[in-house]
C-alpha cells in the first residue's frame, strides 16, 4: 500500500504562506487530513477508528470519507460484525485502479515506464533494454515519452485517471528547476528533459533515479532513516531520514559514486581520479572479473558460483571500496541502516563479509552500534516505482484536487 508519509516537505523557508482558514480551506484540510489516517494505517480503519485518529466529528468523518469515495480515492470492504452493539464497522482501504501515477527512466541499459496505482500495485510496465551511453537525448528521452503516452492511454481506456510522471534519470538534477545539469555514464549534461518527452497533456517532474529508487523502499517494515545506495554503471545513493528525502541546498547530494578511494585510481567518467565507481560499478566489476562490461549482473553471479578467482578477487575488491566509501559516510552522518540496490541487492551475499569488516573497522561508532546491512526490496525497477509513488503522494497531499 502506498503510504502517505513518503516524500519530501516543504522547506518553511521556501513553502508559500498559507491564509488564514476560510471555510472551505478547511474542508480541503480535513479532507487531506482523513486521507492521510487511512493511507498512513497499518490495517484498515473503519469511519469510527478515523474519527478518533483525527479528532474530527464521526458526522464530519462520514462525509468526507463519502467524498473521497465517490472520488475514487478510497474503497471500502465487507462490513466486519462489530463486538459489541450497533452497525458493522466498515473497512476503508485505498482504491484500486482509480487514480494512477507513471514512473519514467532513463537507465544506461534500458528506458522504462511503469504505472502504479492506489494501493501501490504496479498494473502496467514497459521495459526496453538497449545501450545509451553517449546517447542523443533527444531520440531517447522522445522515445520514453512514446512509452509514457501508451501507457496512459491504456490506463485512461480502463477507466483509470493519470495523476502525472516522474521522469527518473542517473545524474545531478536540480530539485528546485527540474534541469539535468550532467549525466556522465549518458553523456549528457545542461538539458531540460521535460519538453523533449512530448508530453504536453501530463504533468511531469524529475529526479535523480537513486533518490527515486530510495523513495520505494518506504514500504512495509522498514527503518525509519537510512542510506540507500544503488548501483548499476554508476553509483548512487539517497539519504532518508525519519522517513522524508533529504535533498541539500540543490538536491545534489547522494552522488558517493563519485567519493575518491584511491588517489592514484584510474580516472572516471567525472574526470576524477580513483572514484568509487571505478572499483564498485558494474562495468568495472565485470571487467576485472574478466566479462565484458555489459555483461548482465546473472553472468557475474554465474561466474561467483563456479568459484572464479577473477570474479571473487573483483568482488572483493569491489566490497573493500564500498565498505571504505560507506564508513565515510557513516561516520559523518550517524545511520544506522545502509540498504543496497540495484547491481548489489543481487551481489551482496558476495559482497557482505568485506563490507561489514571495513564497515567494523573504520566506523567509530561500530562497537557500540553496529550497522544493519540488507539488501533493497523494491525490486529491480526501483526508480521508476518510487517516481510513481512521488506523484501519488501528490495526490493524497491535495485530495480535493481529485474528488
Amino acid at each position: 500500500m502506498l503510504r502517505y508519509s513518503q516524500g519530501v516537505p516543504a522547506d518553511p523557508q521556501t513553502a508559500p504562506f498559507r491564509s488564514a482558514a476560510r471555510q472551505h480551506t478547511l474542508r480541503e484540510r480535513n479532507l487531506e487530513l482523513v486521507a492521510r489516517a487511512v493511507f498512513g494505517a497499518p490495517e484498515p480503519l473503519s469511519r469510527a477508528d478515523v474519527a478518533t485518529s483525527t479528532g474530527l466529528a464521526r458526522a464530519t468523518v462520514s462525509t468526507l470519507v463519502d467524498r473521497l469515495v465517490a472520488g475514487g480515492l478510497l474503497a471500502e470492504l465487507a462490513p466486519v460484525s462489530a463486538q459489541r452493539a450497533g452497525r458493522p464497522a466498515v473497512p476503508l482501504v485505498p482504491a484500486a485502479r482509480s487514480v494512477v501515477g507513471i514512473g519514467l527512466e532513463v537507465n544506461v541499459d534500458y528506458l522504462g515506464a511503469s504505472v502504479m496505482d492506489l494501493t501501490g500495485e504496479v498494473i502496467d510496465e514497459r521495459v526496453e533494454p538497449g545501450s545509451f551511453h553517449d546517447s542523443d537525448p533527444t531520440h531517447v528521452l522522445a522515445r520514453v515519452g512514446e512509452l509514457a503516452r501508451d501507457l496512459a492511454k491504456a490506463a485512461a481506456a480502463d477507466g483509470m485517471r493519470v495523476a502525472g510522471a516522474r521522469l527518473a534519470l542517473p545524474g545531478l538534477v536540480d530539485a528546485r528547476t527540474g534541469l539535468l545539469q550532467v549525466a556522465p555514464n549518458l553523456g549528457w549534461s545542461t538539458l531540460d528533459p521535460v519538453p523533449l518527452l512530448g508530453l504536453d497533456d501530463l504533468p511531469v517532474e524529475v529526479a535523480n533515479e537513486a533518490k527515486l529508487a530510495g523513495l520505494a523502499e518506504l514500504t512495509g517494515d522498514v527503518s525509519s532513516s537510512f542510506l540507500y545506495v544503488s548501483a548499476d554503471v554508476g553509483i548512487g545513493a539517497a539519504i532518508v531520514v525519519d522517513r522524508q528525502l533529504f535533498l541539500g541546498e540543490r538536491g545534489w547530494n547522494g552522488e558517493i559514486g563519485h567519493v575518491r578511494i584511491d588517489p592514484a585510481g584510474p580516472r572516471c567518467g567525472c574526470g576524477s581520479i580513483g572514484c568509487l565507481e571505478q572499483y564498485a560499478g558494474k562495468e568495472a566489476v565485470n571487467r576485472a572479473a574478466g566479462l565484458a562490461p555489459d555483461s548482465p549482473v546473472e553472468a557475474l553471479v554465474r561466474a561467483l558460483e563456479a568459484r572464479s578467482p577473477d570474479a571473487e578477487a573483483a568482488l572483493h575488491r569491489a566490497g573493500t571500496a564500498l565498505g571504505t566509501a560507506l564508513a565515510d559516510f557513516v561516520n559523518l552522518v550517524d545511520v544506522g541502516t545502509i540498504v543496497l540496490g540495484g547491481a548489489y541487492t543481487t551481489l551482496l551475499p558476495w559482497m557482505r563479509d568485506d563490507v561489514e569488516s571495513v564497515l567494523s573497522d573504520r566506523v567509530l561508532s561500530a562497537p557500540f552500534a553496529p550497522i544493519e546491512l540488507r539488501a533493497a526490496a523494491a525490486g529491480p525497477y526501483a526508480a521508476m516505482a518510487g517516481g510513481a509513488r512521488e506523484v501519488l503522494r501528490d495526490v493524497l497531499a491535495s485530495p480535493a484536487d481529485w474528488v
